[in-house]
This record gives C-alpha cells, sequence and structure tokens, in this order.
C-alpha cells in the first residue's frame, strides 16, 4: 500500500471537530504565491493548483522514469493546503475575497531535496510545455498550535475560528498570526465533487503562551 501522509500523521491531517493544540514540525512543500478571490473561474488560485499538482505528480511518477530519487517510496500525493492572509485585516474579512493574499502548497515527502525539485520543475516544463517558474521549494515550521476539523463550507469558517480562539484562551495562550506565521487550511474533501455542507477543512492558527 502507498504511504498515506493523512493516515500515518493523523494528529496533523485528521483533528477532531473540537479545537485542539499541536506543535507542528518543519515540513517542506511545493507552493505558488498570489492574490485574488479563489472562486473566480479561471482566476490566478485555479491556475496556481494546475501548477502544483503538475509538479507534485511529476515527482510521484520519477520512480518510472530514469531520474531515481534516493529514498524515494511509493505514496498517495498528500491533500492541498493553503496560508492566507489580508493586508491591514486582523484575522480574515471573508466577504472581501478579492483582497486574499496565499500560499498554496502541497506537502513534499521528506526524501524530495531542493534538486529532485529543480529537476521535476524541468521536466514538468519540457513535458507538458507550461510555464513553472512560480512554483518554488517552500520550508514551513510552523510550530505550536491550535487546530480544529471544520466541516461544512468556508463561508462557515468563522463560527469553527471562533471556537478555537476561545479555547485558547481558556488554555493560557494568545493567537499569534504575524507576517511569518499564517491562517493556514488543509482541504481534505474536492469541492467539485462534495457538497459545501460536507467539505471537511483542517483549520489552523498559530499561538504562543500567554506571559
Amino acid at each position: 500500500m502507498p504511504f498515506d501522509f493523512k493516515k500515518e500523521y493523523k494528529e496533523f491531517y485528521m483533528p477532531k471537530g473540537k479545537p485542539e493544540i499541536v506543535a507542528v514540525p518543519a515540513m517542506n512543500y511545493i507552493a505558488v504565491r498570489g492574490k485574488g478571490n479563489p472562486n473566480e473561474e479561471d482566476g490566478e488560485y485555479k491556475k496556481s493548483i494546475e501548477l502544483l499538482y503538475g509538479i507534485a505528480y511529476t515527482i510521484k511518477m520519477s520512480k518510472k522514469g530514469d531520474h531515481k530519487i534516493e529514498g524515494y517510496f511509493d505514496y498517495v500525493v498528500p491533500p492541498l493546503e493553503g496560508f492566507w492572509w489580508q493586508e491591514g485585516v486582523d484575522g480574515i474579512d471573508y466577504s472581501h475575497k478579492e483582497n486574499f493574499q496565499w500560499i498554496s502548497a502541497i506537502r513534499l515527502p521528506d526524501f524530495v531535496t531542493r534538486s529532485d525539485f529543480e529537476w521535476a520543475i524541468e521536466e514538468a516544463t519540457r513535458k507538458k510545455k507550461m510555464d513553472f517558474s512560480k512554483v518554488e521549494f517552500l520550508t514551513v515550521e510552523e510550530g505550536l498550535c491550535v487546530q480544529c476539523m471544520h466541516t461544512g463550507s468556508y463561508d462557515d469558517e468563522p463560527a469553527t475560528v471562533s471556537m478555537m480562539h476561545e479555547f485558547i484562551e481558556s488554555q493560557g495562550y494568545a493567537l499569534d498570526i504575524t507576517d511569518k506565521r499564517l491562517h493556514h487550511e488543509i482541504y481534505l474533501s474536492d469541492a467539485r465533487k462534495v457538497a459545501p455542507e460536507k467539505l471537511k477543512t483542517v483549520i489552523r492558527h498559530p499561538i504562543r503562551k500567554k506571559v
């Protein structure tokens, strides 16, 4: 059976429907930065996802080609993730999606080095005849966070976020969103195939101990 990050690291991908505190180690990602409304048809966000999956599957399928990645094992491509913010806004204003800035990301297995990533960019560019220059190798160490499984529409996230913030207050923590530590979502459902009320999204916010 291929290695499945969601099943092997349930503490990061399958939290309960109530807030919990977790320490998240450094992880490497394929990432694309952009801005604008993610729902825009043919918009920047949807194009970024196409770029991410182009590289993710080039790396996954490298086992069938000449480029052999040291330590490679077969795996399920991890879920799509997103880091989100809006300039000059404390938190997220869901009524102004056009002001979103984001980093779309897919986790890389630890065996993928920066040189393997660069090979994948060249290979995908050659094979798919697309421009992958926006795709970057990104390392994120989130550290101490609060997270919760949100079930339902993305527009209903504020209720879950509010519950998370009440929880950390009760536990002696404070929210620690900065320009380096961001609102983070992990998408466990395909929004094209799943009804909005059944979408499953991990929401994660950075926190710090109150002084």
